[in-house]
This record gives C-alpha cells, structure tokens and sequence, in this order.
C-alpha cells in the first residue's frame, strides 16, 4: 500500500516522539481513531509507567493511559532505532531558551539525527514542536536528504503546530482545530489526510512556514496583550484604580474589546518563550521587533515587581524582608493543573530567598519539586491549615487554584499579597490584602 492509501484509509501506525503535555494526549487522540501508535521519550521512567498504564498527566485524568493498554496497538519505548517502524512519527519536543534568550534548537536537531539514522521510504515527518519559520526546512530537511532521499517522493516533511491548552475543559486535542504545512505539497496533503483520523477540523495551509509563523502569532498576540494589562496594572495600583475591575468594566463591551488579566509573571512553555523565537530569526533579515520586545521586558519584569510589593507589605507591618517567613500558594503556572513549565513562582520563590526570607509553598497539584533546566528547588508542599497560615509573616498568592478556600486564606493569614484577585470575593476585614 503507498504512503496515500496509508494515510487516506487510516491504515498508518503513527509514532510520537517525546510524550509530555502534547505528545500523550496526542498520541491517545491516534489510539482513540483506531491507528497503532508508538510512543518514543528518553525518559525511562516515563515509559515504565505508561507500560504499567498510568499516566503522570493528572490533570488529563487516571484513565489515559489504561485502555491503551488493550488490543495490541500500543507500544512505548526509549529504543530510538525503532524509529523506523511508523509510517508517520510526529515531533512533540521541547523548543526552549538558551541563557541569552536565543532559541535551543539542541532538542529538534537531536531528534531529526535520530529520525534521519533510521528513516526509511514512504515515511511522513511532521514537526509540531513550536519555533521560529524555516525550521522545518533549514534545520529538518537537510539532516533526512544528506540519506540520498528526496522530500516530496522517498519521504514527506510537514509543519503542524500544538494547540495544547493544560487544564482547558472546553477544548481537547481531537476538538482543538491544527493547521497543517507541508515542505511541498504532496507532504501536506498527506499530513492533513493524517491528522484528519484523529482531528476534527485540519486545515491546510500553503506551507510549513506559514504553519510555523501562525503558531508563533498566537502567542506572540497574547503575550502582548498580557504586557498591556501588566502595565496598566503598574498605573492604575498607583492611582489607586482596581485594574481587575477596570478589565471586567471594559468587557462588558460586545465588539473591539477581548480581555486579558495580569500576573506575576509568564508560564507554561509558550507565551514565555516564543516570542524571543521571532525576534531572533528577524535579525537574521535585520528587521527589528520593538514592540515584541518591549511586550517580553514587562512581562519578565513582573516577578521583580511582586516582590517590590512583598516587600512593601512586609514593611508596612514592621517586618523586614530578610527572617521573614513567606509562604507562595501555588507552584503551577496556571490553575488547577500540575503544570510548572516556567512558572514564575519559581522565580518569586528563588528571589525572596536571595533577600533572606524562609519560604515555603504550597500546591495540592505539585507535592514535590524536581530538577528543572533552570531551577532545582528540592522542595516539598507544605500542608495548608488555619494555624499554618498564621504561622506566616506573609502569604503570597501565585496560582489560584479552585480547590482553595480563599476565605479560609483570608480569615487566618496575618498579610496576604495577592497576584490573582483571588481574594476579590472574601468577606471581612481586608486591611490586611495587598495587590500585586
């Protein structure tokens, strides 16, 4: 059967390469259309759970991974010389920052050498990690033809970008709409024809670079219009304006208006990073990128800024920063999941120790700490009780997980700093509530 009729009849064992937060449930998203699947990560651990059923995505439910154990289509492994054994592998790895905020490609080309030791005739690729335009091209392409084969017709190379949202209930990889670019055209089709067994709505686009710079304008668009709100935050606290009230006033606006809310700073591993993507491949065509730029300076300012405000509120109450005992109430970047890719919480946690204050934390979806690229807090959640948060000279507020009792919170804690407007709701005195 060709690489057509594979792709076309549903007939294609498909691979995914790295299983986290996109690849797992993308990879279910195939086992759930009825394709074999096999799963490829470096991470052993990760594998021996999956071969046991479980998944360590908790968010996305204890019944991931279990059914996929029945029938035979499903495989994981560590084994990267098996690579050749799909018909199609997908790419689901991570794209971050180098310390001078330059892409780290490092994970990308490493997988395509994998891919490219074992690729074989008839075989579609398809990149979904995030990244600058051309990648696909200029950093994939080159690595698969130096085997003597050509794109288009020994193999397919195509572009379609994650669309992954943690958390979101609303959304899920089947409803989420992709996009989808090949690096020619029979690429492409094949690729779309791919993705329609497992995605409700594909939709083509004319090549992988405008899949790739689409991507990039998703995010770029939001990490904006957070910077815009995190400044008029900064103006209105000082005028004594309530921003969050101010976003829920001008929402009520039905056209022109779409609202966007302030933090302590950016998470997860897109609207943080990608971005610095875009301003660096500009240079390459010496064009600059201000007003991204700009947007990334007062977002990764906000952490300096939370702390600022720690500070203030310590000093109002007498106490200095430095013996103070702080406890930050959530580790995740974004409610309700355990998803600490890049969370600024790591941040605030790493800075008010560095001016000398103990720190705790607390998460109900992170019990514990683990060795990250930039952080290696070895910390473990404390529990969360009225005489825990008594015990403390100040709680500050990071994630505002639903499970938490606010009122509760706000009833014990002798000085809350609030990034969230979690306690926008509680009732009594509040004189002892600070924004941030």
């Amino acid at each position: 059967m060709n690489p057509q009729e594979l792709f076309d009849h549903g007939k294609a064992r498909v691979g995914v390469i790295g299983l986290g937060y996109v690849g797992l449930p993308l990879l279910r998203a195939f086992w759930n259309a009825g394709l074999p699947v096999m799963g490829f990560d470096i991470d052993p651990r990760k594998i021996e759970l999956l071969q046991q059923g479980k998944s360590y995505l908790k968010h996305l439910g204890e019944d991931l991974v279990s059914p996929m154990l029945e029938g035979g289509r499903f495989d994981v492994t560590c084994d990267f010389e098996r690579l050749g054994e799909p018909d199609a592998v997908i790419v689901c790895v991570p794209t971050p920052l180098g310390k001078h905020l330059e892409p780290d490609l490092s994970y990308v080309e490493n997988t395509s050498d994998a891919i490219a030791r074992t690729l074989r005739k008839g075989q579609l690729i398809v990149l979904e990690s995030t990244t600058y335009p051309r990648t696909t091209r200029e950093i994939m392409l080159p690595r698969f033809e130096a085997k003597g084969m050509k794109c288009g017709e020994d193999f397919y190379l195509a572009y379609s970008p994650e669309r992954e949202d943690p958390g979101r209930k609303d959304h899920n990889t089947r409803t989420i709409p992709k996009l989808v670019g090949g690096i020619d055209k029979l690429s492409g089709e094949l690729a779309l024809a791919l993705y329609r067994r497992a995605v409700e709505k594909v939709i083509p686009v004319s090549t992988a670079e405008v899949a790739e710079a689409a991507k990039l304008l998703e995010n770029i668009y939001r990490a904006v219009n957070i910077a815009l709100v995190n400044e008029m935050k900064l103006v209105l606290t000082e005028m004594g304006i309530d921003v969050w009230e101010v976003i829920e006033a001008a929402s009520t606006k039905p056209f022109g208006f779409q609202a966007f809310y302030p933090g302590p700073g950016l998470g997860g591993h897109c609207i943080p990073i990608d971005p610095f993507y875009l301003t660096w491949k500009a240079r390459e065509v010496g064009l600059p990128t201000k007003f991204i730029e700009l947007a990334g300076q007062v977002n990764h300012a906000m952490p300096d800024y939370v702390v600022q405000r720690v500070t203030l509120a310590l000093n109002n109450a007498g106490k200095a920063v430095k013996g103070a005992k702080v406890l930050v109430m959530g580790l995740a970047y974004k409610p309700n999941v355990d998803d600490v890719r890049e969370s600024p919480s790591f941040e605030l946690i790493e800075k008010l120790e560095a001016l000398g204050a103990e720190v705790d934390y607390n998460d109900p979806h992170v019990p514990a700490t683990h060795r990250m690229r930039r952080y290696d807090l070895q910390m473990t959640s404390v529990d969360l009780s009225p005489k825990m948060l008594a015990g403390y000279d100040c709680v500050l507020i990071a994630t505002n997980h639903k499970v938490y009792d606010w009122q509760m919170v706000a009833d014990h804690a002798r000085l809350i700093v609030d990034t969230r407007n979690a306690m926008s709701h509680v009732t009594g005195p509040r004189h002892h509530i600070m924004s941030a």
